[in-house]
């Protein structure tokens, strides 16, 4: 995005606002609010949502003086396992700092939606800018191997790897393995649950945790996959959907969120999230029929030729920075 910018003739600059967001170390906040002071007034400033959803008095003190934006990808009160009165604290700040902006940019017009009707954020001052997808290599897939799943994103509760778990507990009668390629770090507690109950259902010998994995290991994992299963609670957009299409992978997800908007019906099939039983319906039965899964790559072959580029995307969130500039 910053590449695209700056050849549509933007000068980017970015700023570290420091580490622990949105739960920043005593002193944190207070030295962002003094880097995002330091930015000449007459610059447009676009701060990430994980951090400008808990800056709400550094935001009014600034919303006179700077051009503030926010780039919200989901709000921070949609995190699952967040307990309730944390979700309320983050979302009444976050609704407090988003009423100092000159403008919110989305990822999604679901997103936009979400912000209108519980944040009251004005409808004119949000720009959806989808993200870019880098096109791929599309590798030609053999239906009757054993057939490899394929999950990709952080394990946190949100992206409801326990769900995929339990669904695949009951179809160990078919031939299958599981790959998870995502950050370990972020919830250790989280991992140490799903790798207990991967071993209570005798799962260790079709499930691997990867971590995360490199770049160019993603695209080997994305090329060599039969089908792409991630049962997300909420997606602001849904990134790692958009790449398994861009690499021509048939795609299981859920309805929350932005999901429906990223896979379109010919691409994927989509169940409510938590709903292990439904998810295990949908697995056994594109297992179990390689024509289906072929249908769907067929059908997330031509989706990706619609995904947007980084171009398309730098377009959208330039017409943002021009609005306040």
């Amino acid at each position: 995005m910053i590449a695209e910018l700056r050849a549509l003739g933007w000068d980017v600059d970015v700023i570290g606002l420091g580490e622990g967001f949105p739960r920043p170390a005593p002193g944190t906040s207070a030295a962002a609010e003094a880097r995002l002071a330091a930015v000449p007034g007459d610059r447009p400033v676009v701060v990430d949502g994980l951090a400008f959803g808990v800056l709400p008095e550094a935001a009014a003190r600034l919303r006179a003086s700077h051009r503030l934006l926010a780039l919200v990808h989901h709000p921070l009160a949609m995190e699952s396992s967040i307990p309730p009165d944390e979700a309320a604290r983050f979302r009444a700040r976050e609704r407090a700092a988003l009423a100092c902006t000159r403008g919110v940019i989305v990822t999604s017009a679901a997103t936009a939606r979400l912000l209108v009707a519980d944040y009251a954020v004005p409808p004119d001052r949000i720009t959806v800018a989808v993200p870019g997808t880098d096109r791929a290599r599309i590798a030609a897939r053999d239906p009757s191997g054993r057939p490899l799943l394929l999950g990709v994103g952080a394990v946190v509760p949100r992206k409801g790897y326990d769900v995929l778990v339990e669904a695949l507990s009951g179809l160990t009668d078919l031939p299958w393995r599981l790959v998870i390629a995502g950050d370990r770090r972020r919830s250790p507690a989280t991992v140490a649950a799903l790798e207990d109950e991967i071993v209570r259902l005798s799962l260790a010998d079709r499930v691997t945790l990867a971590g995360a994995v490199s770049a160019e290991d993603l695209a080997v994992l994305y090329t060599t996959a039969d089908l792409f299963v991630l049962p997300s609670r909420f997606e602001g957009y849904g990134m790692a959907y958009a790449e398994a299409i861009a690499h021509g992978l048939p795609v299981v997800g859920t309805t929350a969120g932005a999901i429906p908007e990223t896979v379109p019906a010919e691409a994927g099939v989509l169940v409510p999230p938590d709903d292990a039983a439904a998810l295990t319906r949908v697995l056994h039965r594109l297992l179990v029929d390689p024509a289906e899964r072929v249908r769907l790559a067929a059908g997330a072959r031509a989706a990706a030729a619609r995904l947007p580029t980084w171009r398309d995307s730098a377009e959208a969130f330039a017409r943002a920075l021009g609005a306040v500039a």
